[in-house]
């Protein structure tokens, strides 16, 4: 997935055509925060590696569950762990801090 900000997008609004044509999803940013993804159709709907795309982008966002993800991606929940494993996207996420509490709850 590739990223545009709004000043991208406004001196150079062909990129987005064209990434979309190429079947590139994207994601537009304002000020570091994310405003709007365009997703590439087929025949009018989206591919499937669009939905897994943007079901992998929303997760890595923290903006959907895992559960929802696999929904959005039309896989089951262990096919989307593995997926999300394969793109470098960890499943499994602790606060700061987290991994030395739990540690320390087994003793020295």
């Amino acid at each position: 997935m590739h990223t545009l900000t709004d000043h991208e997008l406004r001196r150079e609004p062909q990129t987005l055509l064209d990434e979309t044509q190429r079947g590139e999803l994207t994601m537009v940013t304002v000020d570091g925060q994310a405003v709007m993804m365009v997703v590439p159709l087929d025949n009018g709907v989206p591919s499937t590696a669009a939905l897994l795309d943007l079901a992998a982008a929303l997760y890595d966002r923290e903006l959907i569950s895992l559960g929802r993800a696999a929904r959005i991606g039309g896989l089951s929940y262990s096919e989307m762990i593995d997926e999300l494993g394969r793109r470098g996207i960890a499943t499994i996420r602790m606060a700061p801090g987290e991994l030395e509490r739990e540690l320390a709850a087994f003793g020295p």
